[in-house]
């Protein structure tokens, strides 16, 4: 529904101070109801009321008996669960929409136009406001989140801005920064200030006006798409509106729907229907209307209401300035008087779906199982493994709440109807537990407490309710975990409510008393006036939170109770409450109305009323119904009060309504049950959605639609004439109604007195005269009379009739109306009925329509009957002759039927009577009697054919018997029947006198074959036939058992079987003979069996006893088990008589455990033995009580629990005992107990006597000794009280004197000492726990007061432990206040004379140290400080001293916190500095050329002396081996040593991470650092030693600086080759940086530049000298780092790096193009490139690889052209010359041989040379054969021997010697072949593969290496 745009709160919100607070919120009461009280819960409830209801709610035990059975199945339950987000009970955003709010912005800043000059415009941000982790701002939830803490001006002033931060941004850190706060309060205001003024500015007086007229005037505004853009251009100036711009702006929005629509979307214009008294000016920003002609406003359909879908009171109808919805204004929630000012928004428009609020049900169900779980996890969340206190959980739950403990989200099973999920209280009509007894169950289930009774209590009203409402007549189960919440509400109708908790964990409620609930939702508006804004009815969702600290804070009374399992909780009456659930439970709630309740409840209809709320019943008709079915007598007073009111307001309502001019009227229909409420539903509403039970207004235009009295002007458009009044009671039964209530009550009232009251007679205007209600009824009257009397005449008597509508619901004193209008309607009725009659009489005789309807004689004969006497009828005489016919007709058919005539006499009459033309009640009976005597005969006829042929159905034959007597016809054929009905009954009667009998059997056999082939089918003879052949099965069944049983001796069986029979004997319904014999033998058998059984098994003495008399009586007592239970009833016996004389006479307890020793040889249940034992347990239960009272008493015993009367009451139990017991000894206990009592009581006396002083006098030292001789009496009567063990009063006395006397003790010692203060506070604080009557006596109270100077005092001494030190003035008062006590505090005013002494002392020295400046100094300042601590008071001087030391000590702070941080020492600052000072001196002497002749260590500074030391041969210093170890880089030579920084230099590696760490800064200070801190301390007093040292310090690290820097600078600058001139200085450096303890950047930059250019050059140098060759990747890396170090281009190794690198370039193309030139370059220039490769500085066999690729491949890729690579290397020129076989397979592991004359080399294997090598061979292609004749092949020893069994790396060159090529033969084959000549088929050969003969051919001579030209082999392939 929408709503006007409700003014924020002008004031700060009252939650301006923090949620919380620390006072306590107050307990409601708790009750306890007696046995009694508890019986009846309503009038309990009433009783209590007067207490409870001023709370608002109350906590209810019930008495101990009180115990329900668990009636729900928890375990199997699945219940529904609504997830409760706890963090937005209250921290959450309004729900409004951020277009909504732009849009209604933007109009105002469009609407606003300030004058020039006023400032720079506002208006939206240019650029979109984010938040800070880039997120977009929302300005609407902004601006509502200021709104909520009272604007922006409420949020300043109570420093609300972090929390309005949450509100935005739901992502806020918990700790908001103060920037975030500052950026967001300062968009605020530059943006929305104004708007938030403007908003919050009250209308005009003008407006009000305009308002008040209903003018509807409507500004033209701009659409929603152009106005955002437009918007941010537009300027709000802060300053304030004149009461004209409010005005312009705040223009009424009420608007005609007809003139809206023909004019558009983005223009309005005002009603044309409006008067010229509604006429109102326009604003002076008033925009340009378009006019709208009547016909174009006709052609456009009427805007319709969203809650009464009604069209109509288009002047009333208000519109959305968003959506153009319309609302009338008295349908919103709440409704509205007046059009609000300004642009109203719907609420639709105004709530945005994303931020609605509310408990979502999930989808499915939940088990208890899986719900306990969560709850577990909740529980370990926020609590740990840990059980959290109550006030923990408490107030855990209220920071979620409040949004300052994170997000939580809980389930909650509530709201679940008991009717489906089941109740946990018993029901009738559920199923019993097995474990839960039944009567208890029934129990329960009637008990009043039973909240499914509650309701339909005798006293509650709401017992007349039929409908099940869930909630009120059901109760709700509610299933909680941690924290889960009800919120704050009302009851529905403001009922009572009552909630049961069943099992778990309490519940924490909160209640406020009905008579604040008007305070408390002031309080909720005020403290969430956005969300209230948002959503008016936000309190009956249930769905907010708020702090009940808030409440109290605002004066709204709070209380809390905390429900325990098994408690009830009652809310009041419009009692607001809420709560939460401290963990798992289960609850069942329900509401009930006493009759107090009444007038509630009509406050709750009200709400409902306004807020337009549908409610849960009619409460007009609950008073109704409880009214007419009665309530006691104590209640009458309520219900009467609300019968009045009603009454009251319906008369004035009914009046109005007739003043208006509606006097149309009509009965509603009855009730069908109108004892009962909710049996039939009324209508509603349209309106305010309120049960039309008493009245309603109608109208003809709206048939479905009704209206309440109040709102029958929002019916429709028409004239009140128009409309109907319906009611259900006239106000005469309604004032009845109030009277027969007041009678009740004991009132003596004739006639409703109540309607005497000041209301005015009603009266209207009729024809220019006004004219009363009841003369308006004398004049109906007299015309009704008249009207009357003429003929009849039916638009006369019709509106009379219609114009006594208007009297008819009237009081008592239209009675005579209703009585006129009763007679009129009865006798149009009557006339119109005759006429009718004799219209249809005539109808039937002329058309004889067979189908028509006849005219009842019934109904002729009452008209005839009621006859009018007012006027003649002419159609009367008529129906007059028809009565008379139709009685003589009626009389002869009734002579007929009782005449018994025949058939055809009867069937002639009946045709008679279809003749006539009325119809008789009679010809139907004529007519039914006539088929029934016809179908008589037939089925008669039909029997006796059966009886021919021999079967005879005896039903039948009854049922043809029994409708005879109801013939009225004569016939032949009921002499026949009868007949032979009688020959059946005879034989049906005799065979019922066998089944009643029980025959014997027989006789019964007899009788059956007598009736054997009987005509007659009889039920009862084949029964008998059934019977008799059951008793001859069992007589046969029993003879053959009892044949056999003599034999057997299990009785138990024979018991079993026997009753079987016997069983089955009885349900025979036939005598038999063998059944008494059966019945015999089976008592016989169960007495052996139980004779056995009292053998086995322990058996009373009576059930023996009863055993053997059975026994005797069936004449078995001779037998075996009954001999043997005789002797055992004897010794029972006599053991019986014994027992019971000790029980008479008493005896010794061993007598009796003697007694029951003997019992157990008896085998029988002795009926004395139980109290024998009980005698003997009570006997050793008093012995054991006394060893209590005996035995000594032990300190570790535990505390005291003996009593005096325990021992008197032992030592007089004996004597009601059976077992005698001795009692001398508790006797003499008793004696000391009363003996000690007596002295203590003598002390007290004593000590109250002392204690009555009440002057102490000048000394204390007689009352210490009195207080001290006292102390020690009382502290030896404790000592012997507690020695006795007994707890006694008297001991509890004294000690709480002893403590009492200890304490004055210590009091008076005060007087002879100073105390310390604490232990003055603790003497008070020890006073606060001392006894009452102690404490206040006259002693005490002088020592108390003594007590509180004392401290007064102590606290003035300077020497005590204070923060603040006292005035003077304030030590003299204290000092003088002395006189006034009458304790003698001798030493401690002496104490306080010096203070004040000293203190003057002190001020004198301070001002003469002021007066003088130049002999301040430092250490006079800190003695001065010094002194003062310990003997100044609070004064100027003192605060003079501190400042200017804590000035100097915050200095020495800032050092310390300089120096302490890097240096890492924990020394004094002094130390520090000296420690800083000397390690520069340290580096000084490192560059000294005097130093170098000195020993010292360059790391630690420290003479060589006698410690191992080692001197570098390079720098020439010393260095201890201990302090070079930590460098982790010296390297100890054979005979020389080199220190770690010159070995670092020397080897040309990096430095080490040692030396690196002591170069860069760790733990030193930075120069600059200290130059700040020695340029800060200007000013400060003289003789301050740490600021002379660190001037020392800050210049000799200056000169260092200096040094060091233009020594590097030097060595920098430095070309040449000689790496010495740069080495040497950057060891200095390095040395010097190491050993000072300054750091300085600037250094240490240049040294790490330096650095590295020395390193760059020292591994060029090592290139150049080391003869070792590096990669030519090495050599391009280093000369790139020469060009990111910036090394000049004259540089020594800058330019030999650069030679290297294009050498070996050079180099490189040379070999790339020999290895690839397929044989062109000589193999011997191949050969000098390789060893020019050799000879390089870059090693080119490492670095350039080919790609791995065997001879041929690469072999074939020269004949193709192609090649893998550009990259070369010394191995690919080697492989050049590698020697090939014919096979174009390079040299490899197979043996080879060499031709003599071609000299190619072959395989063995390619040219099949077996064995060892010839000494001379000729390859095929030399020396061919045709294949006939093998070539011998001689070998000379002088050759080479060119055959090879093993592979070789490679051949050797051409121009190696032979004798060096056998000799490395020989060598590797050290087994040689003997020489041999090789035969060769040289045809053979050719032939195996044309391959290689192709190849001979092609390429004989292309074999020789040094003309190879392997591009012509181009052919090969």
């Amino acid at each position: 529904m929408g709503k006007g745009r409700p003014l924020p709160a002008t004031t700060a919100s009252p939650s301006g101070c923090r949620f919380g607070s620390d006072a306590p919120i107050p307990e409601a009461p708790v009750f306890r109801p007696t046995e009694e009280e508890f019986a009846d819960p309503l009038a309990y409830v009433a009783r209590i009321r007067p207490v409870a209801e001023r709370y608002g709610i109350c906590r209810i035990v019930p008495p101990p008996s009180w115990s329900p059975p668990k009636a729900l199945d928890v375990a199997a339950l699945s219940f529904p669960t609504k997830r409760q987000p706890i963090h937005r009970l209250l921290a959450r955003p309004a729900p409004a929409d951020p277009d909504t709010f732009l849009l209604d912005y933007a109009r105002f800043l469009k609407a606003y136009r300030g004058p020039p000059g006023r400032g720079r415009k506002k208006g939206l941000p240019k650029s979109p406001a984010t938040l800070p982790d880039g997120r977009p701002l929302d300005l609407c939830r902004l601006f509502h989140a200021v709104k909520r803490f009272g604007g922006y001006n409420g949020a300043c002033k109570g420093r609300r801005w972090d929390d309005v931060v949450r509100l935005v941004d739901d992502r806020a850190r918990r700790h908001v920064p103060e920037c975030a706060k500052h950026v967001l309060a300062q968009l605020y205001h530059e943006h929305f200030y104004a708007y938030e003024k403007f908003t919050n500015k009250p209308v005009s007086s003008q407006d009000g006006k305009q308002e008040e007229s209903g003018k509807v005037d409507l500004d033209d505004q701009p659409s929603v798409s152009g106005l955002k853009d437009e918007g941010r251009s537009q300027s709000v100036s802060g300053g304030e509106m004149d009461a004209a711009e409010v005005s312009g702006i705040r223009s009424q929005k009420r608007r005609d729907a007809i003139n809206k629509k023909a004019i558009g979307m983005a223009s309005h214009s005002n009603s044309n229907g409006s008067t010229g008294k509604n006429a109102a000016s326009a604003g002076p920003w008033k925009w340009k209307r378009r006019k709208v002609d009547d016909a174009e406003a006709n052609k456009v359909d009427d805007q319709v209401c969203e809650q009464c879908d009604s069209g109509l009171h288009g002047d009333a109808m208000l519109l959305c300035d968003r959506c153009d919805k319309g609302w009338h204004l008295y349908c919103l929630s709440p409704p509205l008087e007046i059009v609000p000012p300004g642009n109203w928004y719907c609420s639709d428009c105004m709530n945005s779906d994303s931020d609605c609020f509310g408990f979502v049900e999930r989808r499915k169900t939940c088990l208890l199982d899986a719900f306990q779980r969560f709850d577990e996890k909740v529980k370990r969340r926020w609590f740990g493994q840990r059980r959290p206190s109550r006030v923990q959980v408490e107030k855990q739950f209220w920071e979620i709440v409040e949004g300052r403990a994170g997000e939580l989200e809980v389930m909650y099973g509530s709201d679940m109807d008991t009717s489906v999920y089941g109740s946990g209280f018993p029901r009738l009509g559920d199923p019993v537990p097995p474990s839960v007894d039944l009567e208890m169950w029934q129990k329960y289930c009637s008990s009043p407490w039973n909240l499914n009774n509650f309701p339909n209590l005798p006293s509650s009203v709401l017992r007349t309710v039929q409908d099940k409402i869930a909630g009120v007549m059901v109760p709700w189960l509610y299933i909680g975990m941690l924290f889960s919440s009800f919120c704050w509400h009302v009851e529905d109708h403001c009922f009572y409510s009552i909630n049961y908790l069943h099992w778990g964990e309490p519940k924490c409620w909160y209640g406020v008393p009905g008579a604040e609930a008007n305070a408390f939702e002031l309080v909720m508006r005020n403290t969430l006036p956005d969300l209230f804004d948002a959503q008016p009815d936000l309190l009956f969702h249930l769905v907010t939170m708020l702090n009940p600290s808030v409440l109290q804070v605002n004066g709204v009374p709070v209380y809390s109770v905390m429900q325990e399992p098994g408690n009830f909780v009652i809310t009041f009456p419009r009692s607001y409450h809420g709560g939460f659930n401290l963990g798992l439970n289960c609850a069942e709630a329900v509401n009930f109305a006493p009759a107090d309740w009444l007038p509630h409840g009509g406050i709750g209809a009200e709400l409902y009323r306004m807020y337009r709320k549908a409610p849960v019943l009619s409460h007009e008709e609950l008073l109704y119904v409880v009214a007419k079915n009665g309530v006691s007598s104590e209640s009458l007073s309520y219900l009467k009060g609300e019968i009045e009111r009603l009454f009251l307001k319906e008369k004035k309502c009914r009046e109005e309504l007739w003043t208006n001019g509606t006097v149309k009227s009509s009965l509603m229909p009855a009730r069908s049950n109108p004892n009962y409420i909710g049996s039939e539903e009324d209508p509603m509403c349209v309106i305010c959605r309120q049960y039309l039970y008493l009245s309603a207004v109608s109208c003809n235009c709206r048939p479905s639609s009704y209206v309440c009295l109040e709102h029958w002007k929002h019916l429709c458009e028409c004239s009140p004439e128009k409309h109907r009044l319906l009611y259900r009671h006239t106000l005469a039964e309604l004032g009845d109604l109030g009277c027969e209530v007041k009678a009740l009550s004991g009132e003596n009232v004739k006639q409703y007195p109540f309607l005497l009251n000041d209301i005015p007679a009603p009266f209207k205007k009729v024809k220019d005269r006004y004219i009363s209600y009841a003369q308006l009824a004398e004049d109906w009257l007299s015309e009704s009379d008249r009207i009357l009397h003429m003929p009849f005449l039916d638009t006369a008597y019709s509106t009379a009739l219609e114009a006594s509508g208007q009297f008819l619901w009237g009081d008592h004193d239209m009675d005579s109306v209703r009585n006129m209008a009763l007679k009129l309607t009865e006798a149009k009725k009557w006339v119109l009925s005759v006429r009718n009659c004799i219209s249809r009489i005539d109808e039937l005789l002329l058309c004889k329509h067979k189908f028509s309807e006849k005219v009842k004689y019934v109904e002729i004969e009452k008209l005839v009957a009621v006859r009018c006497k007012s006027f003649c009828e002419p159609g009367l005489p008529q129906l007059q002759a028809y009565v008379e016919k139709g009685k003589m007709m009626i009389s002869e058919i009734n002579i007929a039927l009782s005449s018994c005539s025949t058939v055809e006499h009867l069937e002639t009459l009946y045709s008679r009577a279809s003749e006539f033309p009325i119809e008789l009640t009679e010809t139907s009976t004529l007519c039914c009697e006539i088929s029934f005597a016809k179908s008589w005969l037939k089925k008669t006829c039909d029997l006796l054919e059966q009886n021919r042929a021999g079967t005879i159905d005896i039903d039948l034959l009854n049922t043809l018997k029994l409708e005879m007597v109801q013939l009225r016809v004569v016939v032949p054929e009921i002499e026949l029947l009868s007949n032979l009905w009688k020959e059946a009954e005879s034989l049906r009667r005799r065979c019922q006198s066998y089944l009643q009998d029980s025959p014997v059997l027989k006789e019964l056999g007899s009788f059956l074959l007598a009736l054997d082939g009987t005509k007659f089918t009889i039920p009862e003879l084949n029964l008998l036939k059934q019977h008799y052949s059951a008793a001859c099965c069992w007589a046969s069944l029993v003879n053959g058992i009892l044949r056999k049983l003599f034999e057997r001796n299990d009785y138990h069986n024979i018991v079993e079987e026997l009753t079987g029979i016997v069983r089955d004997g009885k349900s025979l319904r036939v005598k038999v003979d063998e059944l008494p014999i059966v019945e015999k033998e089976l008592r016989r058998s169960l007495c052996r069996k139980q004779a056995c059984e009292a053998l086995a098994t322990q058996m009373s003495m009576d059930f023996i006893e009863e055993i053997l008399t059975q026994a005797s009586i069936l004449t078995i007592e001779e037998e075996l088990p009954f001999v043997d239970l005789s002797q055992l009833l004897k010794n029972a016996t006599a053991w019986e008589q014994k027992a019971r004389l000790m029980l008479e006479q008493s005896a010794f307890l061993s007598e009796f455990e003697d007694h029951i020793r003997c019992a157990e040889d008896v085998q029988a249940i002795l009926p004395s033995a139980p109290n024998m034992k009980a005698q003997i347990v009570v006997a050793r239960s008093w012995m054991d009580k006394c060893q209590a009272y005996l035995r000594p008493r032990r300190d570790e015993l535990g505390p005291v629990v003996l009593k005096v009367d325990d021992l008197k009451d032992l030592i007089c139990r004996p004597a009601s005992m059976k077992v005698i017991l001795d009692t001398s000894a508790l006797n003499s206990v008793l004696s000391k107990v009363e003996k000690w009592e007596h002295n203590s009581l003598s002390l007290l006396i004593n000590l109250r006597t002392l204690l009555n002083l009440n002057v102490v006098g000048s000394t204390v030292d007689p009352l210490e000794r009195n207080l001290e001789e006292l102390q020690n009496k009382i502290s030896g009567a404790i000592e012997s009280g507690l020695s006795l063990g007994f707890e006694l009063k008297v001991l509890n006395e004294l000690k709480d004197c002893l403590l009492t006397v200890g304490w004055m003790l210590r009091a008076l010692s005060f007087c002879s000492r100073i105390p310390l203060l604490e232990h003055v506070d603790r003497a008070i604080e020890e006073a606060v726990n001392l006894p009452a009557f102690l404490l206040n006596c006259p002693l005490a109270t002088l020592l108390m007061i003594g007590l509180s100077w004392l401290r007064k005092a102590l606290v003035l001494l300077p020497e005590s432990e204070k923060s603040v030190k006292p005035k003077l003035e304030n030590a003299e008062n204290i000092l003088a206040e002395h006189q006034k006590i009458a304790i003698p505090y001798s030493i401690m005013t002496a104490e306080l004379e010096d203070a004040i002494s000293k203190h003057k002392s002190w001020t004198e020295q301070c001002h003469a140290f002021f007066m003088l400046p130049d002999y301040q100094s430092w250490a006079g300042l800190l003695r001065l400080r010094d002194r003062g601590q310990s003997v100044a008071l609070d004064c100027c001087e003192m605060d003079r001293v501190v400042l200017d030391i804590k000035k100097i000590d915050g200095w020495f702070n800032q050092c310390r916190c300089t120096l302490s941080a890097d240096v890492n020492d924990n020394g004094s600052l002094l130390s520090i500095l000296q420690k800083i000072s000397g390690s520069l001196d340290n580096a000084s002497m490192l560059y000294a050329e005097d130093c170098k002749k000195k020993e010292f260590c360059v790391i630690c500074s420290c003479d060589v002396g006698d410690v191992v030391a080692s001197r570098c041969v390079i720098c020439l210093d010393w260095y201890h081996s201990s302090c070079v170890e930590s460098l982790l880089a010296s390297k100890q030579m054979i005979s020389e040593y080199i220190c770690p920084f010159c070995f670092s230099l020397e080897s040309g590696n990096p430095l080490e991470k040692g030396i690196q760490e002591r170069i860069s800064k760790g733990n030193r200070p930075a120069l600059s650092a200290l130059t700040e801190l020695f340029s800060s301390a200007k000013g400060f007093y003289k003789g301050i030693e740490e600021l002379d040292l660190l001037e020392e310090i800050t210049k000799k690290g200056c000169g260092l600086k200096s040094y060091l820097m233009q020594i590097l600078h030097d060595a920098d600058s430095y070309d040449g080759e000689d790496l010495s001139v740069m080495c040497k200085p950057l060891v200095v450096a390095l040395k010097s940086t190491s050993a000072a303890g300054l750091y300085d950047q600037q250094i240490n930059n240049n040294i790490e530049v330096i650095l590295s250019r020395y390193l760059w050059k020292k591994h060029i140098h090592n290139i150049l000298c080391g003869g070792r060759q590096t990669s030519i990747q090495h050599v391009m890396r280093l000369d790139k780092e020469g060009s990111n170090l910036e090394i000049s281009g004259e540089d020594f190794f800058k330019l030999e790096i650069c030679k290297i690198k294009e050498t070996s370039q050079q180099w490189l193309t040379k070999a790339e193009k020999a290895a690839f030139d397929c044989g062109e370059l000589p193999l011997d220039l191949v050969y000098g490139l390789i060893t020019e490769g050799e000879n390089l500085s870059v090693d080119v066999e490492k670095e350039l690889k080919v790609h791995k690729l065997i001879y041929t491949s690469l072999f074939i890729e020269m004949f193709v052209g192609s090649f893998f690579t550009n990259q070369v290397s010394l191995q690919l020129l080697r492989d050049r010359s590698i020697l090939y076989c014919i096979c174009r397979k390079p040299y490899d592991n197979r043996a080879m041989i060499a031709c003599d004359q071609c000299d190619e080399w072959y395989h063995f294997d390619c040219i099949n040379v077996c064995g060892p090598p010839p000494e001379t061979f000729h390859c095929p292609a030399c020396c061919p054969n045709n294949g006939e004749v093998f070539i011998l092949l001689p070998r000379p020893a002088s050759e080479e021997d060119r055959a090879s069994i093993e592979a070789r790396s490679h051949t050797p060159p051409a121009s190696s010697d032979k004798s060096e090529t056998v000799e490395a033969n020989k060598c590797s084959n050290s087994n040689s072949w003997k020489k041999s000549q090789v035969r060769v088929d040289l045809v053979k050969f050719l032939r195996q593969d044309s391959e290689l003969d192709n190849t001979w051919r092609e390429n004989k001579k292309v074999l020789h290496r040094t003309a190879r030209r392997r591009s012509n082999f181009a052919g090969l392939l």
